[in-house]
């Protein structure tokens, strides 16, 4: 049976998506899934930490990665899939071929979004494509202040744009905190290095409810 294929896509830069990618699948692999990371940013910022990884791990990251180009998306993705459990894709923004090649390959696709209104009036191009390739999609927001009352009212305004059950908003919110770009810097996850932080526990929520989504 293939694996879980799921593709980070967000159209606007800067929205925290390879970030997401990186703990997520440290996330599932402590989970006991077999994991492997395809990366086909142009910017190849993933295969950047997972390079830094693989020194701070001696050459045993725990997942596989590969750093693609587009076209080769959906034959790669088919054939990681035989071998994992879950194939985790982090999508180019501002590149709709590859977006678009990457979503059509993907179970479910993810897309975090920060509570604000640029960035929620961004995210509809990446609704639209997902919509266009019949694919489900969860948002998740993503460096969520405390506290913030803004976090509730776009909750509201993306439950108006929605149309379920091909999209829903995750239970599960990522905070704006230090933690998860930090823990990067050493290769490692927030799940690994700071286990017993507020950071840590949202994140394994989350990857806990995207498998429960997945099923």
């Amino acid at each position: 049976m293939a694996g879980k294929v799921f593709t980070v896509a967000q159209q606007k830069g800067g929205a925290g998506k390879t970030t997401l990618v990186a703990h997520l699948a440290i996330a599932w692999m402590q989970l006991g899934r077999s994991v492997a990371t395809v990366d086909i940013d142009p910017q190849g910022s993933l295969t950047r930490w997972q390079a830094v990884r693989a020194e701070a791990t001696g050459g045993a990251p725990g997942f596989t990665h590969v750093q693609i180009t587009g076209w080769r998306t959906q034959t790669e993705v088919e054939k990681l899939a035989r071998d994992h459990d879950i194939v985790l894709i982090d999508s180019p923004p501002h590149a709709q071929t590859e977006a678009r090649i990457a979503v059509r390959a993907a179970s479910l696709v993810i897309a975090p979004v920060q509570p604000s209104p640029m960035d929620l009036w961004a995210v509809q191009p990446t609704l639209d494509l997902a919509a266009q390739e019949k694919r489900r999609l969860l948002l998740v927001l993503n460096r969520v202040p405390p506290r913030a009352r803004i976090a509730d009212e776009l909750i509201a305004r993306v439950r108006d744009l929605v149309n379920p059950p091909a999209v829903d908003i995750a239970e599960s919110q990522i905070g704006n905190r230090t933690a998860y770009a930090g823990t990067l810097l050493s290769g490692l996850s927030v799940t690994e290095a700071a286990r017993k932080t507020q950071a840590a526990a949202e994140m394994q929520a989350l990857a806990e409810e995207i498998l429960r989504r997945a099923t």
